[in-house]
């Protein structure tokens, strides 16, 4: 199965009073992995907007293992759970810099929306990437 890893790199203003990344970061950073995973495979999010689709987040879980802080250099690792008519789920990890600690850990899953707010089919340029790289379908 495809993933996608995108390294960065901790500023100040990610950071609490201590100088440790405030928790909700680690939320931000699971999207910066998933539009980097969805580029790698050809697709931007404006591409879902001109077909009038939408991805909201329906469910968040973040499972927070150790604590990154300012100027560390991170790398977010994502892939596809699975792909359904209707949804999808990417799961996140959040590595050191040698990625030999994990820090945080968790998934994300998205439904499939009109511009409206309506439910929708995942259109063709997603679901084509369950046989392309094996991802797993939904049922």
């Amino acid at each position: 199965m495809e993933s996608n890893l995108t390294t960065f790199r901790v500023i100040y203003a990610d950071t609490d009073a201590m100088g440790i990344v405030y928790h909700t970061n680690y939320i931000r950073w699971f999207e910066l992995g998933r539009n980097e995973l969805m580029r790698q495979m050809g697709i931007v999010y404006s591409d879902l907007e001109n077909l009038g689709l939408h991805l909201p987040l329906t469910t968040v879980f973040c499972r927070y293992l150790q604590p990154a802080r300012y100027d560390d250099l991170l790398t977010v690792e994502t892939c596809f759970d699975y792909i359904k008519r209707a949804s999808i789920r990417y799961s996140s990890k959040i590595w050191d810099e040698n990625q030999r600690k994990l820090l945080v850990e968790g998934y994300t899953i998205h439904a499939c929306t009109s511009n409206e707010g309506k439910i929708r089919r995942m259109p063709a340029l997603i679901t084509g990437l369950i046989e392309k790289y094996s991802i797993r379908k939904g049922e």
